[in-house]
């Protein structure tokens, strides 16, 4: 998984610095989007529950994933 440094430098370039509060507002925007995908693929994974062993197993190891 890329650090929130990566993923700015690809967005904006290598040359961007960053003031604390701008890291700080950038890391909460990243933190609510991979909590969104992770919300979403263990609904996707959970609605898939009879065709799927373990499904809700799987379903709470993804949103477990935001607890680390």
């Amino acid at each position: 998984m890329k650090t929130l440094i990566e993923m700015a430098h690809e967005v904006y370039g290598e040359g961007r610095f960053w003031t604390e509060d701008e890291l700080l507002k950038l890391k909460r925007l990243v933190d609510l989007a991979r909590a969104d995908e992770r919300e979403a693929c263990a609904k996707v994974i959970e609605s898939h529950g009879p065709f799927l062993a373990n499904g809700a197993m799987l379903a709470e190891a993804i949103r477990a994933r935001g607890q680390a």
